[in-house]
């Protein structure tokens, strides 16, 4: 990976070594255009176009909507099944 980051170009100036790679944007950039933001390095075009993930927390805003849809499809499995089973006649176990 080292090789890779040595043969690299500043997205901003041609003439310089890139020495970081934006995790957002994926580009590579020299010292001078990257800021430390939440001990990542990060490109000022991405946190100012507002790409960080972990900003105002929506990290923990989606989980929480995966918890409610997984409570309510197991809720309506074990609600299916139930009436299924109510469906059996009887008879059936004797």
């Amino acid at each position: 990976m080292t090789a890779a980051l040595i043969h690299q170009r500043c997205w901003h100036h041609a003439d310089r070594e890139a020495g970081v790679r934006c995790p957002q944007c994926r580009r590579y950039y020299c010292r001078e255009c990257v800021i430390e933001h939440q001990g990542r390095m990060v490109c000022a075009a991405c946190i100012e176009a507002g790409e960080n993930p972990s900003a105002a927390g929506s990290g923990a805003a989606l989980w929480t909507v995966f918890g409610v849809c997984g409570f309510l499809l197991a809720w309506m499995v074990f609600y299916y099944l139930g009436m299924a089973l109510d469906r059996i006649p009887s008879d059936f176990f004797e």
